[in-house]
């Protein structure tokens, strides 16, 4: 891990991945999927405070005529002005209109925690590097399936991507 970024809350987004109770309720490693929800919360209160976007991604499964229970996200995560983005695929950006409303609010960093680290928040990273943007990752709120897949992203794939930091680590410039 490398010391974070400075951010800049008016050009910097939190991008919490499918903190859904279904999924945060799955076995995961290296840590709980409350442990994951616990550091998102704090991690959102930080960047709302700061003035900085927060985006809650969550999955709809695309051919279900009615979506699981536990397919809303975890109630009181989501708060006024936060922006919320309904995906059908792994990844938060393709069929969706996020890359459209991070544009249009000027955002150019992006800072990603949720579940799981090697699916859903690493295809949308992935997607984010593509279109452009600085990735940090706060590997503190991650986890996915086996511990051995949530180092994969966070050892190998993410620091080819950007920044893997601590979730405590993360500070903003004042100004």
């Amino acid at each position: 891990m490398t010391a974070a970024p400075v951010l800049d809350p008016q050009r910097t987004a939190l991008v919490l991945v499918d903190l859904m109770d279904r999924i945060v309720a799955l076995p995961l490693e290296p840590r709980k999927g409350t442990d994951v929800l616990g550091a998102a919360q704090e991690l959102a209160a930080a960047f709302r405070s700061a003035g900085a976007l927060v985006v809650l991604i969550r999955v709809e499964r695309p051919s279900a005529a009615e979506q699981p229970p536990g397919s809303a996200l975890v109630a009181g995560l989501r708060r006024e002005g936060d922006v919320e983005v309904v995906k059908r695929t792994i990844g938060g950006f393709q069929g969706t209109d996020l890359d459209a409303r991070l544009r249009e609010r000027g955002i150019r960093t992006l800072v990603f925690g949720g579940i799981a680290t090697n699916l859903g928040v690493e295809s949308t990273a992935r997607a984010a590097a593509d279109l452009g943007y600085d990735l940090v990752f706060a590997e503190d709120a991650m986890a996915a399936f086996t511990a051995a897949e949530h180092e994969a992203s966070v050892r190998l794939d993410f620091p080819r991507l950007g920044t893997v930091t601590k979730a405590a680590d993360l500070g903003f410039a004042h100004g």
